[in-house]
């Protein structure tokens, strides 16, 4: 799936940035070799020297190296740090919600080819029914009227068909776009379809706090953490800026002579630079910093108020949902009752064909309804999967887990 894909890379990217801050809490430290070579004019030499001045060097160096006296640079890691979090939260997130989708789709799928057996099914029925209602027109005991109104339930019985055909296509394709190739012809055979095989039940008395392991929620905190050290980052740059320039090595007239003991040269440069007037640069920054804290709380907030509003739908509709089921499978059962006395009356010559038609339109209807409330009750189950994180199976994070996390990140960019 490309779009977990990006999601992946997004970590990834978010990782390498992390990597990059976190340098800058140390010096960098690079080698130089040179060598130059200059031709004097005659009036600027002095007796016996050589018309080309030649000198080389090569040494260690450190360039401009802050001291993070106040902590500007670790804030920045810091932020960095919690930003890479909270995207592997999200990549979490998106992997929760393409598991979901895809069952959903194939949930989809297989209630259109239920709808398909079903159409089928009533074709057959319909077929016999009309058959029986033609020969009755033949014998002229059966009217004109009778036999349209037998024809009309046939055609819409195929015209249903015709549609679930095109809704199990239309799911296929789905289904390949999400797995981000065509389905494998060596799948083994699907279950037989139903919701009491399919999803395992939730238990009673769900507790509120497997909402604390949603990523979305998690992705929150982290980001709310992350705009927290930037204001400290904004905060320190109101101090002076302490950086060091060194240099160690080595420098000759001759290149035989470079490494010598007597050729050795060092330097040592300090600075300080102390902000005076900005023109209000770092004031605006350290507001910035702070509204998008601010924002990132209400965020935060949000997040959690609809995480809680979305587990509240799912556990209605499991309630609602089982509750409608049945009385569907009553009305079913009801539905075949009805059809099966109206063909019985219709034959005695009691009754004539409308009773029969309105009892199988009625009997097609109830069979479709229940097949897409049963499909409605799976994806609700879906919600509540994806409500609490992705299951009802409770995990526990330690403060201490995160912390071996971070080390093991550390020492995987060192």
């Amino acid at each position: 799936n490309r779009d977990m894909l990006i999601a992946i890379q997004r970590v990834e990217e978010a990782r390498a940035l992390y990597g990059i801050q976190r340098s800058d809490l140390l010096p960098h430290i690079g080698a130089t070799a040179e060598q130059n070579a200059q031709r004097l004019p005659p009036d600027m030499r002095t007796p016996g020297q050589d018309s080309i001045n030649r000198s080389y060097a090569a040494g260690l160096g450190v360039t401009a190296f802050e001291l993070d006296l106040w902590g500007r640079k670790r804030s920045l890691s810091e932020s960095a740090f919690e930003q890479y979090l909270a995207t592997e939260e999200a990549r979490k997130s998106m992997q929760i919600g393409l598991i979901a989708q895809i069952s959903s789709t194939y949930f989809a799928w297989r209630t259109a080819q239920s709808s398909q057996d079903l159409a089928n099914n009533t074709i057959a029925s319909h077929q016999r029914i009309y058959d029986l209602v033609n020969r009755r027109y033949q014998a002229g005991v059966a009217s004109a009227l009778e036999r349209n109104q037998a024809r009309t339930t046939l055609e819409g019985a195929k015209a249903a068909l015709a549609a679930a055909n095109r809704q199990v296509q239309l799911a296929s394709n789905a289904l390949d776009v999400l797995i981000g190739q065509p389905q494998p012809a060596t799948l083994p055979e699907p279950v037989p379809f139903g919701s009491d095989n399919i999803i395992s039940e939730i238990p009673a008395g769900v507790s509120s706090t497997l909402l604390v392991r949603r990523p979305d929620i998690i992705a929150a905190e982290h980001n709310l953490r992350s705009a927290n050290a930037q204001i400290g980052a904004a905060r320190a740059a109101f101090f002076p800026n302490i950086s060091l320039t060194g240099l160690l090595g080595t420098l000759s007239p001759n290149f035989s002579g470079l490494f010598d003991r007597q050729t050795e040269t060092w330097a040592f440069n300090p600075s300080i630079t102390v902000p005076i007037f900005t023109a209000g640069s770092l004031r605006n920054s350290l507001d910035l910093a702070e509204i998008r804290e601010e924002i990132s709380v209400l965020e935060y907030e949000q997040t959690i108020q609809e995480a809680f509003r979305e587990v509240s739908d799912a556990l209605s509709g499991e309630q609602t949902y089982q509750v409608q089921l049945d009385a569907l499978r009553e009305q079913q059962s009801a539905a075949y009752q009805t059809l099966s006395l109206s063909e019985q009356r219709y034959d005695a010559g009691i009754d004539n064909f409308l009773s029969v038609q309105q009892a199988q339109i009625e009997l097609f209807n109830v069979q479709q309804n229940f097949l897409q409330v049963g499909l409605e009750s799976l994806q609700n189950r879906l919600e509540l999967y994806k409500a609490l994180g992705g299951g009802w199976t409770e995990t526990t994070v330690t403060a201490n887990d995160l912390q071996l996390s971070e080390e093991a990140l550390n020492s995987e960019i060192n």
